[in-house]
């Protein structure tokens, strides 16, 4: 019980009463050392994000873009030549025999556009296909008719596939990637976040994988719904897309589950610094990889968003060309998910069911000395 003073009021400092808590002893309470560091990690990721984006987007410039130049061999080779000398190497050209197998590479996604030359006129055609990029047919057909005007020659522009009515700018596939990504690392951090950044043991990995999987297959549905049937944004190649978004969605959930059994909850601060400052703006979203600082170029198709991006416009206007490598790296990443929490749980559960029966066992032998004796 306080102790009375003179006054009649408790005294604050008599025994047994509470130690006294005046501003500075809640901070100290509030600001902990984890706390700091955890904003600290805020801090580095929303800059870098900023950072990401600016730095990728801020002043697109075509690099070596690949160009398939049609025309008899003689000037077919004199126009390869001197495009793959223009200053800062724009565009990297080479000949094919004709118009025909200028359009197949295209299709193929082996080239971005075709240069067809008419030896006996002055006006060229340019073949290009802006469902894969709108950004990327407009830089080559700058190009070309920049070159094209200094020979005074014409360049008539011919878009062999252009983008579905309700994807002008061919972005559909981007947004929808991401939402997918999205949705995968927030579904594993919560996940995460309610039931232990690092599950007990094997059984509770499998059960938090397992559901993980389910959300995906519930997720990539959602999503081809939305961008197909509901909104006609990519119509057709239903089945292709809702298993693509699958795949996206349990690479994305798998990896960051990985993340977080490895690092704890600071694992969900490294999967959004690969997936969302790393990831997105290297994804050829807005501005595909030939556009791209060297940086982004080079990381763009080893990360989960670019490899989704890749696989959902090759797959719904291309014909599903060039998409193994795309979905392979997402099979990577969802493969590695599994096997590094499979690993880490079961090389770190024995360990800990080691230290929460050693209390027990220490205890036995008092306890065996006690009201028996």
């Amino acid at each position: 019980m306080p102790i009375p003073t003179p006054s009649g009021r408790d005294d604050p400092d008599g025994p047994g009463a509470p130690a006294a808590h005046g501003f500075g002893a809640e901070l100290r309470d509030s600001v902990t050392l984890r706390a700091v560091l955890l904003v600290a990690g805020v801090l580095f990721l929303q800059l870098g994000f900023i950072l990401s984006y600016i730095h990728a987007f801020h002043s697109p410039t075509p690099s070596r873009i690949p160009v398939a130049v049609a025309a008899p061999a003689p000037v077919a080779q004199q126009a390869v030549s001197a495009l793959n000398a223009l200053d800062s190497r724009p565009l990297n050209a080479r000949a094919v025999g004709d118009e025909a197998a200028a359009r197949r590479l295209i299709l193929r996604r082996a080239v971005d556009a075709a240069l067809v030359i008419n030896p006996t006129g002055t006006t060229d055609t340019l073949l290009v296909a802006s469902a894969g990029g709108p950004a990327v047919s407009q830089a080559v057909t700058a190009v070309a008719e920049k070159t094209e005007a200094a020979q005074q020659r014409q360049v008539k522009v011919t878009d062999i596939l252009p983008p579905a009515p309700n994807d002008s700018r061919s972005l559909s596939s981007f947004y929808l990637v991401i939402g997918w990504m999205v949705g995968g690392y927030l579904a594993a951090a919560i996940l995460g976040i309610a039931g232990g950044a690092r599950p007990a043991n094997l059984h509770r990995t499998t059960i938090r994988l397992g559901t993980l999987a389910l959300y995906a297959a519930v997720s990539g549905l959602g999503g081809a719904l939305i961008a197909g049937p509901l909104l006609d944004a990519l119509p057709g190649h239903f089945a292709a897309l809702w298993g693509i978004g699958a795949l996206v969605v349990f690479a994305s959930a798998a990896a960051t589950m990985a993340l977080q059994v490895l690092f704890g909850i600071a694992g969900i601060g490294v999967a959004i610094l690969f997936f969302v400052v790393l990831g997105n703006p290297s994804a050829g979203g807005p501005y595909p990889g030939p556009l791209l600082p060297a940086f982004w170029r080079a990381i763009g198709q080893s990360l989960p968003p670019g490899a989704g991006t890749t696989a959902v416009r090759n797959a719904m206007y291309f014909s599903g060309n060039a998409t193994t490598g795309a979905l392979l790296t997402l099979a990577a990443y969802a493969a590695a998910g599994i096997a590094v929490s499979l690993a880490v749980t079961g090389f770190t559960w024995p360990s800990r069911r080691i230290r929460r029966l050693a209390p027990a066992v220490q205890r036995r032998p008092r306890e065996a000395h006690g009201p028996a004796a």
